[in-house]
């Protein structure tokens, strides 16, 4: 079945943020001259997503006001001639039909996709997109390839992506076999082991593809230590009941803005990148390296 809806959970508080989160969502932060939340959307739709659900929280209205027309804004753009910023604004309500549901407690992933439950249909799969990663392919979305696999196999699919081996401890991580093309049948998920006992160097990204069979499980699957309901323990309750779940490693550079170091990073190679900022940014860098 084709994949034509994305859920985007953003009730998170940012809380690495503060004070830049205290009174918009980490979401809206910019990078170069968009927010985060907008590059998560723009690889959804590319890769074929028609409708998004944001799972939202008190305090993250910034976000939907982000995906609606703003009229006024719109009107004095065109009485000015601002063209291209009025094309660049008016497009954002266009990219896809938008619906928000707000995550009553901070729960877990897991309860977040539960929530968002309502606006997907019975037996439809589910692309879920979380708002911190930026990955910035140039050619084929990352999101797109991780649809691909589902195409091929019609299980649920992890993003992938390989670390080195001091880091895994870090992340999720997963045990498995590769199937070729950069897809991985997985037997093993392990919430941030000790490096000795990481199954792999693949750790799990916040891209997924998931099935009845995931939203199945969720409502029954118990919370973990911290009371929150995780869609890493779905996956373990899915291969415990020897059910398929594979991984897609996929082909781009990853920029996790939920950490202050990797959204700099983001803005300086993203900017090298745009055609407003890309000289002038690459000057500035040489002569500020030379400097130091």
């Amino acid at each position: 079945m084709k994949i034509r809806k994305a859920i985007i959970p953003v009730a998170g508080m940012g809380t690495r943020f503060l004070p830049a989160s205290k009174a918009q969502p980490k979401e809206m932060l910019a990078v170069v001259d968009k927010p985060v939340i907008q590059y998560i959307v723009e690889e959804a739709v590319a890769s074929g997503i028609e409708e998004i659900i944001f799972v939202t929280s008190n305090g993250k209205r910034a976000i939907e006001d982000h995906f609606d027309r703003n009229f006024e804004l719109e009107y004095r753009l065109e009485q000015k001639r601002k063209k291209a910023a009025l094309k660049a604004v008016s497009k954002i309500g266009k990219l896809a039909k938008f619906a928000f549901v707000r995550q009553a407690k901070p729960l877990g992933d897991g309860h977040a996709v539960l929530t968002a439950l309502p606006f997907v249909d019975a037996h439809e799969p589910v692309a879920v997109l979380f708002g911190d990663d930026i990955i910035d392919s140039d050619e084929k979305p990352a999101l797109r390839q991780l649809m691909d696999v589902y195409e091929k196999y019609g299980d649920p699919v992890i993003a992938l992506q390989k670390v080195p081996k001091k880091d895994v401890s870090k992340y999720g991580v997963i045990g498995g076999k590769s199937v070729g093309a950069g897809a991985y049948q997985i037997d093993r998920f392990v919430e941030k082991p000790p490096v000795s006992k990481a199954p792999s160097n693949l750790i799990v990204i916040g891209r997924y593809i998931l099935t009845p069979e995931v939203f199945d499980i969720l409502p029954s699957q118990a919370a973990g230590g911290d009371g929150e309901i995780r869609l890493a323990d779905a996956f373990n309750t899915l291969l415990e009941q020897n059910k398929a779940l594979y991984g897609c490693k996929f082909e781009g550079t990853r920029y996790d803005c939920g950490n202050k170091l990797g959204f700099l990073k983001a803005q300086v190679e993203l900017g090298l990148k745009h055609p407003d900022t890309g000289s002038n940014l690459k000057r500035y860098l040489k002569k500020t390296i030379k400097s130091l």
